[in-house]
């Protein structure tokens, strides 16, 4: 039997029990050591950093000493810059008086609308001429038109300590009883021209016409028709419309009346107003303040006129009965006279069913001098509800390119074109900055638009509006106005970009509290003829008490680099430079290297200004800042934007 075979090696020694202990304290031992090290670095790094903030906490309190030492004195100083508020508004004052006795020294035959004894010998004198020619009426309702509109100025216009309750409701009066005047002269002069004029011969038309603009922002409508008879357009009547809040002071331009129809169209424009009273102007911090009192609409149909405005005029849609026509008898004209005046022809007819009379087919060619940046919607207004409403309107078809609108209604209504007031809100972006001694350019963007304003001395001028790179609305651009006026011109081409008293419930905002919002806008304009201000993204960020903004020493009249911008937090009550830049990762309060806090804006762009802008500041007139701070708070660009 030969030799066993040796088995071969596994080629692992096999480890000891005493060396696998051996092992396992040495892991013990480095673990504990490094255990150690990091509760050490951790124990250096926390002293590190309370180190850091106790010096920071050090820094802070002496900035913070060092700002409660010179508050008193910087308030003081900021105080004496804000008098030009107070020289702008007696200013204002002076100019408003100056205005009332020019007027009473015209003697220019235009009666004063704010003294009832001239308004209504004026309204007496015109309501016994019986003189009801076409032309004469249409002049004598400008007029008019012009003392309404002076009179809704005045109480838009006129602060409440200088205007008495007893002069507001004498204003209100007077202007009611004077569309009512223009409404039975309108009606005369219709009357009076369906009864003089021939009736032509109508021919039935193809296709539906859209009505056209003729001189004096006149529309003359064509129409389609199954009749065998039409009457040559006229100035009609007009309405008043109006809630709590808003009135609407307008006049019909013109209607076609037609007799014995059992279908018919007409077409008509008519001019309005639309004017609210800018309470944010007012008193900025009762801006937002719910109205308790107030009831919610509860109607689908019904319009709710805080987030809806009627855009373009209200158009009067109406079918007439055709008066006494004259006869003609030998050398003689006769026409027999009615007491009733223009009477409506009601359409569908009480008695009939509905199957028998189709809905009424309306096409209207809109005006160039507004703008609908979505779908506008239809309503009519209903008298007996006193409201807007959208039901018996339908088949709504809009061309925006083409400018026209087609619909159809169960009967004749007054309807209107309505536009969600805060579409242009929020704002993309907005821009201040000096262009020249006491002027500026005011430039907003919307998601639809962007609009550029001028300020120069006392004035603004709506400079352009531009839409998908086209510049409209040249009717109202490169004409110097005041602030109330240009907001007035805007809202009624259709550009709103002025928040109202409920804008917050239809539009998502970052609300910011009222002092200091207030205070920026103030200061903002009282340094606005050296310093140019911007959007930043970070003021969403800031939250509700503080506000955030892009700031720039700017001398020149150019446009503002990116890399000259600063970032400035406010509250109202304390200003500091920010560490952070637009293209940050994230939002931090953290200071700008060496620089400190002020209780103002001004002093704390003081600390980097160049004494030339400091010289531009102090001599910046009391008018032109005034007119910065107005547009800024109507804007509401720090909570709108």
């Amino acid at each position: 039997m030969g030799p066993k075979k040796k088995k071969k090696s596994s080629g692992k020694k096999k480890v000891s029990k005493a060396e696998q202990l051996r092992l396992q304290k040495e892991e013990e031992e480095r673990r504990l050591k490094e255990e150690e090290e990091a509760q050490l670095q951790a124990q250096q790094e926390e002293a590190a950093r309370l180190e850091k903030e106790r010096i920071e906490q050090e820094q802070m309190e002496n900035l913070e000493a060092k700002d409660q030492e010179r508050r008193e004195s910087e308030l003081a100083e900021l105080h004496s810059l804000e008098q030009k508020f107070l020289s702008a508004q007696q200013w204002k004052t002076d100019y408003r008086a100056n205005a009332k006795w020019e007027r009473y020294l015209s003697c220019d035959g235009s009666p004063d609308p704010t003294v009832l004894q001239e308004i209504n010998t004026f309204m007496s004198l015109w309501r016994e001429d019986r003189n009801e020619d076409i032309q004469l009426v249409m002049e004598k309702g400008e007029q008019v038109l012009n003392l309404i509109e002076k009179l809704q100025f005045l109480l838009l216009d006129t602060p409440p300590n200088e205007i008495t309750e007893k002069e507001t409701v004498q204003y209100q009066e007077s202007i009611l009883e004077l569309q009512n005047l223009l409404h039975q002269k309108y009606n005369g002069a219709t009357e009076h021209l369906l009864k003089c004029q021939s009736v032509p011969k109508l021919e039935v038309l193809d296709s539906e016409e859209l009505t056209q603009r003729s001189k004096d922002n006149v529309e003359e409508p064509e129409e389609e028709k199954k009749t065998d008879r039409e009457e040559p357009s006229m100035p009609a009547e007009e309405e008043i419309c109006s809630d709590e809040r808003k009135s609407a002071s307008s006049f019909k331009e013109n209607s076609s009346s037609i007799a014995g129809i059992n279908e018919a169209e007409e077409k008509t424009e008519k001019k309005s107003e639309i004017l609210d009273v800018p309470s944010q102007v007012q008193d900025p911090l009762r801006q937002e303040k719910t109205n308790e009192k107030e009831e919610a609409i509860t109607d689908d149909n019904v319009v709710d006129l805080q987030q809806f405005v009627p855009v373009g005029g209200v158009y009067h849609i109406d079918a007439l009965q055709l008066p006494p026509q004259v006869k003609q008898i030998k050398d003689w004209n006769m026409v027999e006279l009615l007491d009733v005046g223009l009477e409506a022809y009601p359409y569908p007819p009480e008695e009939a069913e509905e199957a028998a009379y189709p809905p009424i087919h309306i096409s209207l060619r809109l005006s160039d001098h507004v703008m609908y940046f979505e779908d506008p919607v239809i309503a009519r207004w209903d008298p007996a509800g006193q409201q807007w409403r959208t039901d018996g309107i339908s088949n709504v078809t809009y061309k925006n390119q083409e400018k026209s609108i087609t619909f159809e209604m169960d009967a004749f209504y007054t309807i209107a074109l309505l536009q969600d007031a805060h579409c242009n809100m929020l704002y993309r972006a907005w821009e201040l900055r000096p262009t020249g001694v006491d002027e500026a350019l005011l430039r907003v963007t919307t998601v639809f638009a962007t609009v550029q304003i001028q300020i120069k001395g006392h004035q603004c001028m709506l400079s352009s509006v531009v839409v998908e790179e086209k510049h409209v609305l040249s009717h109202v651009t490169g004409k110097w106005t005041s602030p109330l006026d240009l907001r007035a011109v805007l809202k009624k081409a259709g550009v709103n970009i002025f928040p109202g008293e409920y804008s917050y419930k239809y539009v998502s905002v970052n609300k910011k509290a009222p002092l200091a919002e207030v205070r920026a806008y103030q200061q903002m304009a009282l340094v606005a003829s050296a310093f140019a201000f911007a959007w930043s993204k970070w003021n969403l960020e800031a939250g509700q008490e503080k506000v955030v903004f892009k700031v720039s020493e700017h001398i020149k009249a150019d446009s503002v680099e990116d890399k000259d911008w600063s970032l400035y937090m406010f509250n109202g009550q304390k200003a500091q430079k920010l560490k952070i830049t637009e293209t940050s990762e994230a939002f931090s309060e953290e200071l700008e290297e060496d620089t400190e806090f002020h209780s103002t804006l001004y002093h704390m762009l003081k600390d980097f200004a160049s004494k030339e802008a400091i010289d531009k500041v102090e001599a910046a007139s009391f008018l032109f800042i005034d007119v910065v701070y107005q547009l800024l708070l109507a804007m509401r660009v720090l909570t709108y934007s």
